[in-house]
């Protein structure tokens, strides 16, 4: 009978220090929780373009996410009509975008597209490609969904829609602030 109380008293002290661990160990979570420098919600980002070329891609960050800022030249623009017949949402209808970016080029200006650089089929992060035929897209590496240079999706491949276009406005000419109107 002294061994069947020894090792009774032996489990409770066991499971008491196990409680005052984890116990510990919650409140050191709550504490670096509650204690962590984090960025403001929703905090507009301004963006300085001055330097940015035709072609170029500008990936920066926004609330966690990967932001491009691509500048198009005046040929990409125009070769944004000529395959409509391939996309799933050519017209944006189904996309989410700002209202004012709702267009043939998804943007408030044709020469400046932004997007959140995430494919809408699993959140990769696409890249810039050079096309068939010198056209430029965007090709996700994962599951080679494909995107035109305004951010549609094209039927060949699994993503379900266009890509996302965040809230943006122009500050001046040169200067864009995500995450405005």
């Amino acid at each position: 009978m002294g061994n069947d109380r020894g090792s009774a008293g032996g489990r409770r002290r066991l499971y008491l220090a196990g409680g005052l661990v984890a116990l510990g160990a919650a409140l050191g979570v709550a504490r670096y929780v509650v204690t962590r420098p984090q960025p403001p919600a929703g905090s507009p980002l301004p963006v300085d373009i001055a330097g940015l070329v035709p072609g170029k891609l500008l990936a920066i960050e926004w609330k966690g996410r990967a932001v491009w800022i691509l500048r198009r030249s005046a040929d990409e623009i125009a070769a944004l009509a000529g395959y409509e017949s391939e996309l799933t949402d050519p017209q944006s209808l189904a996309s989410l975008q700002p209202d004012a970016c709702r267009n043939p080029h998804r943007s408030l200006r044709p020469e400046v597209f932004v997007a959140v650089g995430q494919c809408t089929h699993q959140g990769c992060p696409p890249q810039l490609k050079s096309g068939a035929g010198g056209r430029s897209e965007f090709l996700c590496p994962c599951h080679t969904s494909k995107f035109d240079l305004a951010g549609r999706v094209f039927r060949s491949g699994p993503a379900p829609a266009n890509l996302v276009i965040p809230e943006y406005r122009f500050e001046r000419e040169s200067r864009l602030v995500i995450g405005e109107a």
